[in-house]
């Protein structure tokens, strides 16, 4: 059985929750800047967080919800117009230091880094998203412990596709049977499995609990700090004081036993 050698991590909702006060409100100040009567309530984007990518959300919202809208000649240009103007709110919402790493996940990368594992981001989000997230919550220059950062619109297919994971691994020169990947959701599970990686980690949120997660090691409802453990909610281990490299670990060998 190949070890351990990367961990590859979603970014939004696996390392901040900033869904809900992030990009929620983020989209909906875009809105309003172009004059748009959309209103995006936390109920309503927890149903559009069934699309991945802010460009196909948009999208989809207008045809399943807003049927009496007419859109311009240049539908594609709104859009992306929209998008832009979205990432320029939400790096402003996170350089005023509202969105923190979910507890657990700096104690986890400085323990990998600490051990030598290669990290990688695999997301469907912005570079500059991630960018400013790292930076705020890690400091200047924290992306740096990661080998690669995989982000937006560089592969075809975004999640549920496994593109993005794909494309993480042939540039890292890795087989899934080396990696173990965190994430927070149904779609995202399903890109990681559909990619081959077995070893798979998911820190849910209030968007995603209840979620299908067939096929992960390990469910939890978060990573856990000292004196604060996670609610084990599935997977082999009935309960556990945080998840650490020795959890990840056991995560991998399991997955990989049979192999």
């Amino acid at each position: 059985m190949a070890e351990l050698e990367a961990l590859l991590f979603d970014v939004d909702g696996t390392l901040a929750n900033t869904e809900r006060d992030g990009h929620r409100v983020a989209f909906n100040a875009a809105f309003r800047e172009a004059g748009l009567d959309w209103d995006w309530d936390p109920a309503l984007y927890g149903r559009l967080l069934s699309v991945t990518g802010g460009k196909e959300r948009i999208r989809y919202y207008l045809d399943r919800f807003r049927p009496d809208f007419i859109p311009p000649a240049d539908l594609d240009g709104l859009i992306a117009g929209l998008h832009r103007a979205k990432t320029r709110h939400y790096t402003a919402l996170l350089r005023q230091g509202g969105i923190p790493l979910r507890p657990g996940v700096k104690r986890l990368l400085e323990e990998a880094v600490g051990a030598g594992l290669r990290l990688a981001v695999a997301t469907t989000t912005t570079p500059d998203n991630v960018s400013a997230l790292l930076e705020t919550t890690l400091g200047s220059g924290s992306d740096g412990i990661f080998e690669l950062v995989a982000a937006g619109d560089i592969v075809p297919s975004k999640k549920p596709a496994p593109d993005i994971y794909v494309w993480v691994m042939e540039r890292m020169g890795l087989g899934p049977q080396q990696c173990l990947a965190l994430e927070d959701s149904h779609n995202g599970v399903c890109a990681v499995l559909d990619a081959g990686i077995r070893s798979l980690v998911v820190t849910v949120n209030d968007y995603t609990r209840g979620q299908d997660f067939t096929g992960a090691g390990l469910v939890v409802d978060g990573l856990g700090e000292p004196g604060e453990s996670p609610r084990v909610l599935g997977g082999a281990v009935e309960s556990l004081a945080q998840v650490d490299l020795a959890v990840l670990r056991q995560v991998h060998r399991v997955a990989w036993q049979d192999g």
